[in-house]
């Protein structure tokens, strides 16, 4: 069902004061709920909500939490407990007063984000650009020439090995088979503990040869335990359709081989979309998760640098071949068409359209303005790693590649708000420095102008 709207609450109320009239209106959160057009969240995700059922939670408090998580760079434990604490954070979420007791569960914000999906939550992200422009922290002349660059966005797991995965695989497949009652013929889970710590070690101390064997051991003990539970599930089709995703995954792993390469290969046992992504990195030369593009502004805007468009890329596609629909997404998002689009040497034989379209070391069509727009090319590496540092993009705990594309919208309308934030701070700063001059120059503590 769809939510309820709030409720028109009485303007005095003996008992309690209301939250406007508790906070300093002057505060960047205050005013940045002020420029943000919340109605506009309720028109897009209403037709999501089924007509029976129970009212759905408010939409202004979900999209304040995302908001405020992303922001922050926090978990979901973590925003509810802030809502809990502050002011701002309830008046940013719509409430009239201040509330002792969540109005939700944890869990719900997982139910809201599956619900409502990565490609409606792009809404989020242009209305962080709108409110933006509102704000005068970016103008429309900044949204027409973007910069385009992929990163890879980590997914939360460890670095895979041939023992961690064959002894994940045996751990998972002895709790399930605990859990559904199956009797097993043995567990392996005390030798393979042990096996995957030698193995560890004789790694470690550069004798690899002997750390073999006990791989060989621990997928000689997860092949007979797969095996085993097979047998023991074969008359149930219950049983069967229960284990048939995490079988399915064990047969899998216990195929492939260290050499094997491509997307096929398993590299986690919890999040099987996970890729081996190289970047060519000094510190790191492969990353486990997935693609992503991302669309910044190409000048600087007076609020800074701001995401236009985010995407994943299951399947780590050639960066060519992405940025057509990179483009069409940022002039989506910013409904604005983009001029010239800036790209480095990654982006040669794109699909997309060439006359606007300027790669780094290109030497035909190339202007003085364009060369100094391209000089500013690498100005997006600092706005990923902010993504990554302050954000949520840095490391990714929502589950598979759904989560992947949710997690990136909302960690770029989190950087945008993130900008504006301080940008409206700054602008109180200097607003008040000014007043404060201007009440020194009047009391005749400094010389004026006119004297001087």
């Amino acid at each position: 069902m769809r939510p309820k709207l709030p409720k028109a609450e009485p303007q005095e109320d003996l008992f309690r004061a209301r939250l406007e009239n508790l906070v300093d209106p002057r505060h960047a959160l205050v005013r940045l709920a002020g420029l943000i057009d919340w109605r506009r969240f309720e028109a897009a995700f209403g037709a999501l909500y089924t007509d029976g059922g129970r009212p759905g939670l408010p939409t202004r408090l979900m999209v304040g939490l995302h908001l405020l998580k992303h922001m922050d760079g926090l978990s979901d434990e973590a925003v509810c407990t802030r809502y809990l604490d502050s002011f701002y954070a309830q008046l940013f979420c719509g409430e009239a007063f201040f509330q002792h007791a969540l109005p939700l569960d944890r869990s719900s914000l997982t139910r809201w984000r599956q619900r409502i999906g990565a490609e409606q939550l792009e809404v989020l992200l242009a209305e962080s650009l709108g409110a933006a422009r509102r704000g005068g922290a970016v103008e429309d002349k900044h949204l027409q020439r973007v910069t385009i660059d992929t990163t890879v966005q980590p997914k939360a797991v460890t670095h895979p090995t041939d023992s961690k995965l064959l002894h994940r695989g045996i751990e998972i497949l002895a709790r399930l088979a605990r859990r559904h009652g199956i009797r097993l013929r043995q567990s392996y889970l005390r030798v393979a503990r042990r096996a995957r710590r030698e193995a560890a070690k004789l790694i470690h101390s550069g004798r690899p040869r002997q750390a073999e064997r006990h791989v060989r051991q621990l997928r000689t003990w997860l092949g007979r335990l797969a095996r085993d539970i097979g047998r023991k599930i074969a008359g149930s089709a219950a049983m069967q359709a229960a284990l048939a995703g995490p079988l399915g995954l064990v047969a899998r792993l216990l195929r492939q081989r260290r050499e094997d390469r491509g997307r096929d290969k398993l590299y986690s046992l919890h999040a099987p979309e996970v890729e081996c992504i190289g970047k060519g990195k000094a510190q790191a030369r492969y990353e486990f998760g997935v693609k992503v593009s991302l669309a910044t502004t190409n000048a600087a805007a007076p609020g800074g640098q701001f995401v236009l468009g985010a995407r994943a890329l299951p399947g780590n596609p050639y960066d060519g071949h992405t940025l057509a629909a990179q483009i069409v997404q940022a002039e989506r998002v910013t409904g604005i068409e983009i001029e010239r689009a800036y790209v480095d040497r990654g982006y040669r034989g794109h699909d997309a359209d060439k006359s606007r379209v300027f790669i780094s070391g290109q030497k035909r069509g190339i202007t003085p303005t364009i060369r100094r727009e391209r000089r500013r090319r690498s100005a997006i590496e600092p706005v990923i790693g902010h993504l990554k540092s302050d954000g949520h993009l840095g490391r990714n705990f929502l589950r598979g590649t759904e989560g992947d594309a949710i997690n990136l919208v909302l960690a770029a309308a989190g950087h945008n708000l993130r900008l504006l934030r301080a940008w409206l701070a700054w602008l109180l700063a200097c607003l008040l420095s000014l007043l404060t001059s201007a009440h020194q120059v009047g009391e005749g503590h400094l010389p004026s102008p006119s004297a001087a």
